[in-house]
C-alpha cells in the first residue's frame, strides 16, 4: 500500500469515530469472556410445604417474591440472631433518629440523588469521548482518580492542625 491509500484509510477511520452515534459511556467493563455460566447466579428454591390451612394462604400476585424463593440477606440476619423483618422496613430506622437530625441541621435537598445522577451522566459522556479502546477494559477508576481524596496529604493536614490522629500504614505499603 502506498501512503497516500494508508493516509486515506486512516482519515476515514478518523471520521467514523466522530459519527453522532451513541458512545458508549458504561465506565464498568462487567462482560465476561468465558463462555460458561455463572454458578454462584444459581440459587435454589426452598422446598414446597403444605400449609398447616389452605384457605389462609395469600393471594397470588403476579411479580411478587414467592414463598419457596430464596431470601440470603433475611437468612444470614436471622443465622446470626438479628429480625429479618427489619431488612423491609422503609425509612430510616428510630435509631438514627439523632444522625440525621445532626446531618440536616443546614437542611436537606429532596431531589439530590436526581441531580447527582444527572451530573455523573454529563461527566461521563465528557469522560468518554475519548476513551475509545481496541481492546476494552474497565475504565473506572481511571475516569474518577482525579476526585479521590488523597488519604496521607488529608492525615499531614490533620496532623499539622495539631488534631490527634490513629497511626497509618506507612505510605506505598500495599504497592
Amino acid at each position: 500500500m502506498k501512503l497516500s491509500q494508508v493516509m486515506i484509510v486512516m482519515g476515514l477511520m478518523g471520521l467514523a469515530g466522530c459519527s453522532s452515534g451513541e458512545r458508549d459511556i458504561r465506565l464498568h467493563y462487567l462482560k465476561t469472556n468465558s463462555g460458561t455460566p455463572e454458578e454462584f447466579a444459581i440459587v435454589p428454591n426452598k422446598p414446597l410445604e403444605t400449609p398447616p390451612a389452605m384457605n389462609a394462604l395469600p393471594v397470588p400476585t403476579p411479580g411478587s417474591a414467592n414463598r419457596t424463593d430464596q431470601n440470603p440477606k433475611a437468612d444470614a440476619v436471622a443465622a446470626l440472631g438479628g429480625n429479618p423483618a427489619r431488612l423491609n422496613e422503609g425509612g430510616s430506622p428510630a435509631g438514627n433518629g439523632a444522625l440525621l437530625q445532626r446531618a440536616g441541621r443546614y437542611g436537606t435537598d429532596p431531589n439530590i440523588r436526581a441531580e447527582l445522577a444527572v451530573a455523573d451522566l454529563e461527566y461521563r459522556k465528557r469522560k468518554s469521548r475519548f476513551s475509545w479502546k481496541v481492546v476494552p477494559q474497565d475504565e473506572y477508576y481511571d475516569a474518577y482518580r482525579e476526585q479521590w481524596l488523597n488519604s496521607y496529604d488529608a492525615l499531614e493536614a490533620y496532623r499539622r492542625a495539631g488534631i490527634e490522629t490513629p497511626s497509618a500504614p506507612p505510605e506505598g505499603w500495599n504497592d
